[in-house]
């Protein structure tokens, strides 16, 4: 006869779901899909690159248990959380910024924007695009700092690497003709091109987005809507002689695509239904774009989703679907009440 009272049952509402996955495999599939991009990154940059993105890795993890450790919380470094926000803050970065600055970046990403408000799934904002941003409202200066393209960058000592304005700043400056000049649309996509360290190679990022795809971690809807939103607004209002080549230019520039597949796609500070997520993703395109033409910086990806993340929640409050069995009139009836 069974013991009934010797089982460990654990009560819980629905839905009950069985499924293998976990924060740790989507995590670690979200790692394997920016492996591409990082590689790229060495071979564009030099070994500075993966040092960059193993300090600030480094960074995260130890922010992560020692703030846990201290408060006397169960520890969460091995859901790799943190590892995806160290390489995510890394990509955001220039190759030629200071060791120590990446980790004050780490710090505020890790402590400030993640565990303060509870830990994971509770902050309100992407910690990697927050820490970048705290970099940049700080050292603003090293936070702009490019490298030419194929620039091996010492990992340390003094960086005498060549340095240059990215194909945004310049197209901010009007001179569309010498971003054409200097880079074609193979080097744009290919990522032969300045920028942050893991942004700059639109072919990896996509690569890494079927990955994530595939895999059913990220669904469309963000990265869609998004990328389709850049493109559709820089196409009707170009800068260029051509719309269609003002557009992809702008489409492979800068870190729209880390953006739209790694960073809008955050399962906590994005929209939970498919039809939120359109219009997050549509609000975040929109913002790129008018801070890109009409702000005082070549780019707006993150702040875009940083502002979007604000208002994720209002966005879930009315698009939510009616309850299973309630019709429209109900909910109207209810509401009125």
């Amino acid at each position: 006869m069974t013991d009934y009272k010797a089982l460990k049952l654990k009560a819980s509402s629905s839905p009950h779901i069985r499924s293998n996955e976990d924060t740790h495999s989507i995590m670690l599939d979200v790692i394997i899909a920016m492996v591409p991009a990082l590689a790229f990154a060495v071979f564009n940059f030099g070994m500075r690159a993966l040092s960059v993105t193993v300090v600030s890795v480094a960074g995260c993890f130890a922010f992560e248990w020692l703030y846990r450790k201290l408060l006397k919380k169960h520890n969460t470094v091995g859901d790799l959380s943190a590892v995806v926000t160290g390489m995510l803050l890394a990509f955001v970065c220039p190759v030629t910024i200071p060791y120590w600055m990446i980790l004050v970046g780490d710090f505020f990403a890790i402590v400030v924007v993640k565990q303060l408000y509870g830990g994971l799934g509770k902050n309100f904002l992407n910690p990697a695009l927050a820490g970048r941003a705290a970099l940049v409202a700080c050292y603003a200066g090293a936070m702009t700092k490019w490298v030419e393209p194929m620039t091996g960058v010492p990992m340390f000592g003094k960086i005498d690497a060549v340095t240059a304005a990215t194909p945004l700043a310049v197209m901010k400056e009007g001179d569309f003709a010498a971003v054409t000049d200097a880079f074609s649309l193979t080097d744009m996509f290919l990522g032969k091109i300045g920028g942050s360290l893991g942004e700059v190679s639109a072919l990896m990022l996509i690569l890494g987005g079927v990955y994530l795809m595939v895999r059913k971690v990220i669904t469309f809807h963000i990265p869609v809507a998004y990328i389709g939103t850049v493109a559709v607004l820089t196409f009707l209002f170009p800068r260029g002689n051509d719309p269609m080549e003002w557009m992809l230019y702008n489409l492979t520039a800068g870190g729209l695509m880390l953006g739209a597949i790694f960073m809008a796609t955050d399962y906590a500070t994005s929209p939970v239904t498919h039809k939120g997520q359109v219009i997050f993703g549509i609000g975040c395109g929109l913002l790129t774009v008018f801070i890109r033409y009409f702000g005082s910086y070549p780019e707006g990806v993150c702040y875009s989703i940083l502002v979007m993340n604000c208002v994720a929640w209002l966005i879930d409050k009315y698009v939510k679907p009616a309850r299973f069995g309630v019709s429209k009139a109900d909910k109207k009836e209810a509401e009125k009440k």
